[in-house]
């Protein structure tokens, strides 16, 4: 298992295998997989996900530069006050067209920079065009807080 995992398929079968090891095998394919020993004795379960979390992110690439920056801010942000804040959900540029079809019918809504616009009527947030739509009353959840 000492080689690197390149596909999807040599990650799966090596993460089959992981289980069956012995911590020592574990603590190998630690310094495998991140270069390093580690600092300080971990309990095998601990190991064994950080080891299957770095051949997947080996095998199938790790995350993406926006989430890797996102979680530096939120570091410093909680080195900093203590306090993290943090978007529960992603932002949608102005301009994304958003498509989905409900009951057979597609529904094309536009983002813009204050809501969303559906044939030609502005609403604040996806909720209220979720109500429009489906006739049901959603939730908004923009308004809770």
């Amino acid at each position: 298992m000492r080689r690197a995992i390149h596909d999807a398929t040599a990650c799966r079968e090596a993460l089959l295998r992981l289980p069956q090891l012995g911590l020592g095998e574990l603590r190998q394919q630690w310094r495998v997989l991140y270069k390093r020993r580690r600092r300080r004795t971990s309990a095998a379960e601990l190991l064994l996900r950080a080891v299957a979390y770095r051949m997947q992110e080996v095998a199938l690439g790790g995350l993406r530069p926006e989430r890797q920056r996102q979680l530096r801010q939120f570091a410093q942000q909680l080195n900093g006050s203590q306090e993290v804040r943090i978007r529960p959900r992603p932002e949608l540029k102005p301009g994304t067209r958003l498509v989905r079809e409900w009951q057979g019918r597609t529904y094309d809504v536009l983002v813009l920079d204050d809501g969303f616009s559906w044939q030609g009527t502005s609403y604040r947030s996806l909720s209220a065009l979720a109500g429009k739509i489906t006739g049901t009353a959603c939730r908004d959840r923009s308004s809770s807080d």
